[in-house]
């Protein structure tokens, strides 16, 4: 073989040996673009609710209201598929916190969602800015998240409601009834110190007095030594039961031979416990930013679907998911289907303002839900077609478009402290 044919042979190899290089990078370079494409494309979200123990019929309510809004959209938010990964908090601060860090170390999820209790979304919060992940708090309202302390957590955004929101109105709208003393009653935890004290606020600011605090525990089954205690001067009563109490104080209640008028937080009355009630709550009146039986054409059709695919009536804690579903829908969408990372995405989901089955909802620049506080009142009714008189929670007042800070400016509402057990003071109580 002479040099020149040598040469055009090792030139040829050298062409054909670049040109595989080439083409192999070009292949890599393709497959790995379709690999991030495709990664983008899943948004995967980590859900912690109770769903063993005494809340768990609550956190069936929780996953069906997502999964609902899930099904209508073809298991897509905002163009991404979601992977969709529940685990058990069983109620509890400290597994909530275990689990929250499973999903994000383990299952890589992008963001987490829920948890139940006040108590549970003040130990979560410190877990989402520890990991920078982001944490929709579809219910747990611990007030303080979005108020004094949301500097401290940049990733955490509220969609349900703060504990003392609802409260403030309801306060108000019970001193122009006419109630001038009032006894409360309420589950001694965070969520109970702050639905108490935003009602004591507004109500004594009107005039009225809380002349009585009492702080049962949470899960209390025999409210008798508490009911025999209520000041029987009271013009009325002011109660918060949980957990398994929703359903005992009522009906130990009316057993005592009660009288008074009685007013309540709206869990006290949701949907979700309702239809185990008797007629003993008919006339009890909450507030809340949600009512099943809240007669618009968006929410008509909720509770139609809704009880069309469970059985059952939604309740808030239903409402309040399918709702955050429908909001990071929307901000996906704004981000072109791919998730941007959290603190962007948070600055997307801020901007959302949506239409739902609760009515209009805005984010105060606090992440917390401007919103419509209905007050709604127990009554046996027909509603929505339905064949038979039910339990409903008609609505009998609505408070547009309420902040978390209610009348007031939020520089003016930060000079007072937190709502606890002990602020407001009870002056009034003897």
């Amino acid at each position: 073989m002479d040099n020149k044919r040598a040469m055009a042979m090792m030139g040829g190899s050298l062409r054909r040996l670049v040109l595989a290089l080439f083409v192999g990078s070009l292949t890599l370079g393709i497959s790995l673009n379709l690999s991030r494409g495709a990664f983008a494309e899943e948004l995967r979200i980590g859900f912690l609710a109770p769903t063993t123990g005494p809340f768990a019929q609550i956190a069936t309510d929780m996953i069906n209201g997502f999964q609902m809004y899930l099904k209508d959209y073809d298991g897509k938010l905002g163009g991404a598929t979601i992977k969709f990964i529940v685990e058990d908090t069983q109620g509890k601060p400290a597994t909530a916190v275990l689990k929250a860090e499973k999903l994000i170390r383990q299952d890589q999820v992008h963001m987490l969602i829920g948890g139940l209790l006040a108590s549970e979304g003040y130990a979560l919060a410190p877990v989402s800015t520890r990991e920078k992940t982001l944490y929709i708090s579809s219910i747990p309202t611990s007030d303080n998240l979005t108020q004094r302390d949301a500097s401290q957590y940049p990733y955490f955004i509220r969609t349900g409601f703060s504990s003392s929101q609802p409260s403030h109105p309801i306060g108000e709208w019970a001193c122009q009834q006419g109630y001038k003393k009032i006894a409360a009653q309420a589950a001694d935890y965070a969520f109970g110190y702050e639905v108490v004290g935003g009602f004591q606020k507004t109500f004594e600011e009107c005039g009225g007095q809380i002349i009585q605090k009492l702080w049962p525990p949470i899960n209390t089954m025999d409210f008798g030594p508490y009911i025999a205690d209520l000041k029987q001067d009271a013009d009325a009563i002011f109660s918060l039961p949980v957990g398994a109490g929703v359903l005992q104080f009522p009906k130990q209640l009316a057993a005592s031979g009660n009288k008074k008028p009685v007013i309540g937080a709206g869990t006290a009355y949701d949907e979700f416990v309702l239809p185990s009630m008797g007629d003993e709550v008919i006339g009890s009146v909450s507030a809340l930013q949600y009512s099943a039986a809240l007669e618009t054409p968006e929410n008509e059709a909720f509770v139609k679907e809704y009880r069309a695919e469970f059985g059952k009536v939604p309740s808030y804690y239903s409402e309040s998911n399918y709702t955050t579903a429908k909001m990071i829908d929307a901000a996906m969408t704004q981000a072109g289907g791919s998730w941007p990372g959290p603190l962007p995405f948070l600055e997307k989901l801020v901007a959302v303002k949506v239409d739902a089955p609760r009515g209009p909802i805005s984010l105060d620049d606090m992440r917390n839900p401007i919103q419509n506080v209905y007050i709604r009142r127990v009554e046996k009714r027909e509603m929505f077609g339905y064949p038979k008189p039910e339990l409903w929670n008609v609505v009998i007042k609505t408070y547009p478009q309420v902040s978390q800070f209610w009348k007031w400016s939020k520089e003016e509402f930060f000079k007072q402290p937190v709502y606890s057990r002990d602020y407001p003071p009870c002056k009034y109580c003897e």
